[in-house]
Order: structure tokens, then C-alpha cells, then sequence
């Protein structure tokens, strides 16, 4: 454990040391975790007689009321171009779909192209560009017609491809999870180099997901680790096997999980498998040191070879070869300090 803090990876007690070393597939929430959760808004087109500063201004003052990612981009931005933000009335975030607010007395819908179909949303064509980009597209409803789209992207962390790269060679398979719609989802996925995912996963399903993998893979031995930072990642990292939370993501996910990036660098996921994978090797070595000793002496002790030889195991002998015994195994265990991970 305290080679893995060295590293960076916060590991809280023995059994996730002894889990990460079964661990076969690896669940990535995207957002925060493949990507830096670093959005900003790229794009915004109008669908209606709506000029971009009216599609934002409505945009950032519903968003204004929200915690997600998506929609505290679309609040800087409105920002940055020092528009004004309505305060919005009888708000409501509605779960893995967008948000609702009233604002002046109309309803402002800020949500996602397939629930937007509602609304009359056909310009899926520009959705789809968008989309294929690897962006992610708010669409914007006022009193239930859509005026405009917002696009959205989020850069992918600098060491992703690499932490992907290499857990593929250690013989782990690498899932993406995330609530985009599956183009937006395989563009990212793409670029880091995963080829299986998960995508359109409302928050509330990331648990059952996990679930799903993990009952294909327990009949094998094997393992699923779940790896995420916001609050709705809490409950898939509870249920994971082993739930891996980055360190600049929320409490209660860092409370959930087993295992904590303090740098939030998902390279040190990798780093947290080998360290276990050699603790285990380690493990086995001694005890089979340990017991290779008292196999040995215990019948030398019981008088087996007194008849023979006349050799008896002196009292002090005995000391010395249970001193000895330990020393090996500390010695032995000390070698981790100087695994390259």
C-alpha cells in the first residue's frame, strides 16, 4: 500500500490489493475519467428566428441551476460573452434526458437530440455532424419547439491512450461507459483506443451494467473493476468488484471505492494492477518459504533422525531457524519497494 501511494493510488485495505490481481475488464465512466471534464461550448446553431445570445442566455439560465459538466460549459460561456442569466423558477433536472425551467414565464428545455424529437427536433442531419466529431449536442426548447443546438466537447486526458494502451497488454479488456448517444460515444472511444462500448447509459443503469459484465465474468474467476468520479458513479463503484475512483472527483465516490487516484491520472490504474498482480506473487513465495522451513524441521524436532543419525534439533537451532524463517519473508516482501510500475 505504500508503494502504491508513492505512485498515487490510494489502496484501502488488503482485499482490493488481492481483487486488482483477478481483475479482467475495466469499466471507464468517460467524462472526468477518459476525458478532463474540461467542457466548453464550440458551436452554437439557431433552428428558429432565435439569435445565438438568445439560444444561450435561456440555455445558461436553466443551466445555471445545474452541477452537470455539460451544462456549467454552456453557463461559462454565457459568461465569458457577459450575457445576462435569467434566474430560473420551478427548475428540474431530469435524470440522463436534460433540464427544465421556467424563465419569464416560459418553459426552457435544454436537453438531448433524442428526447428533443418531441419538441420536433429534425435537423438531425447537423446533430449527427456534430455527433461524428466526438461533440456533444444540447438542444434547446422554448414553450416546446426547438430554436437552437448547442455542441459541446470535451478534451481527452493526455495520458488515456497510453493507461488504455497498456492494460490492453496485461491481458485486461477496457469498456467505455458513458450517456452519449453511441456515434458521439465511438468517436471518443476511437481516439482512446477502446473498441468496447457502452453507450446511452442513464446514470441510474451504471450499477446494473457493471453487474451484467461482472455475471458473465465470476464463473471464470475473473474480475470487473468500475473506475469514476461523480456522484452518480457512487453506486456502480459500491457494486463493482473493485470501484476505483479518481481523486478530484466527488466525496461520496471517493467514499465508495476501494481504491483512490489521488492525481486523478488513470495511468496509475495499470500501476495499482502490476503492484498487486507482484504482491500476490510475493505472497505465494513466502508462503511457501515459510512453509518449506517447518515441513522440513518439524520432524527433524519430532526425533525422526535420532534413530538414524542421532541428530536432535536443539532448542536454540529451532529459534534460530524461526528467526530466519521471518527475515526471508520480510527480505523477501521488501522487494516491492523497488518494482518498476
Amino acid at each position: 500500500t505504500g508503494k502504491g501511494a508513492e505512485k498515487g493510488s490510494l489502496i484501502k485495505d488488503a482485499t482490493a490489493i488481492e481483487q486488482l490481481n483477478k481483475v479482467r475488464s475495466v469499466i471507464l465512466d468517460k467524462t472526468g475519467t477518459v476525458t478532463k471534464g474540461e467542457v466548453e461550448v464550440t458551436e452554437v446553431v439557431s433552428l428558429s428566428r432565435a439569435r445565438e445570445k438568445r439560444i444561450v442566455e435561456l440555455a445558461a439560465g436553466v443551466e445555471s441551476h445545474s452541477e452537470h459538466p455539460l451544462g456549467q460549459a454552456v453557463v461559462k460561456y454565457a459568461k465569458r460573452k457577459k450575457w445576462r442569466l435569467d434566474k430560473p423558477e420551478k427548475f428540474e433536472a431530469m435524470t440522463g434526458v436534460g433540464v427544465r425551467a421556467i424563465i419569464n414565464g416560459d418553459e426552457v428545455v435544454v436537453s438531448s437530440p433524442v428526447y428533443a424529437k418531441r419538441f420536433g427536433l429534425k435537423e438531425m442531419s447537423r446533430v449527427e455532424e456534430f455527433q461524428s466529431q466526438g461533440k456533444t449536442v444540447l438542444v434547446v426548447s422554448l414553450n416546446r419547439r426547438v430554436i437552437g443546438l448547442i455542441a459541446v466537447a470535451d478534451t481527452l486526458k493526455d495520458d488515456s491512450r497510453d493507461a488504455v494502451k497498456q492494460m490492453m497488454e496485461m491481458g485486461v479488456e477496457v469498456y467505455m461507459l458513458t450517456g452519449d448517444n453511441p456515434r458521439t460515444a465511438k468517436s471518443i472511444a476511437e481516439e482512446v483506443g477502446i473498441d468496447r462500448v457502452m453507450a446511452e447509459v442513464r446514470p441510474e443503469d451504471k450499477a446494473a451494467k457493471g453487474r451484467e459484465l461482472q455475471s458473465e465474468l465470476h464463473g471464470q474467476g475473473k474480475l470487473v473493476a468500475m473506475v469514476g468520479d461523480g456522484i452518480n458513479d457512487a453506486p456502480a463503484l459500491a457494486a463493482a468488484d473493485v470501484g476505483i475512483a479518481m481523486g478530484a472527483g466527488t466525496d461520496i465516490a471517493m467514499e465508495s471505492a476501494s481504491v483512490v487516484l489521488m492525481n486523478s491520472n488513470i495511468e496509475s490504474i495499470p500501476r495499482a494492477i502490476k503492484l498487486s498482480r507482484e504482491t500476490l506473487k510475493v505472497i505465494k513465495q513466502n508462503l511457501f518459504w515459510a512453509f518449506g522451513y517447518n515441513v522440513v524441521l518439524i520432524p527433524v524436532a519430532m526425533g525422526v533422525l535420532y534413530p538414524i543419525w542421532g541428530v536432535v534439533l536443539n532448542p536454540m537451532l529451532a529459534s534460530a531457524a524461526m528467526a530466519l524463517s521471518s527475515v526471508s519473508v520480510v527480505g523477501n516482501a521488501l522487494r516491492l519497494k523497488k518494482v518498476q510500475l
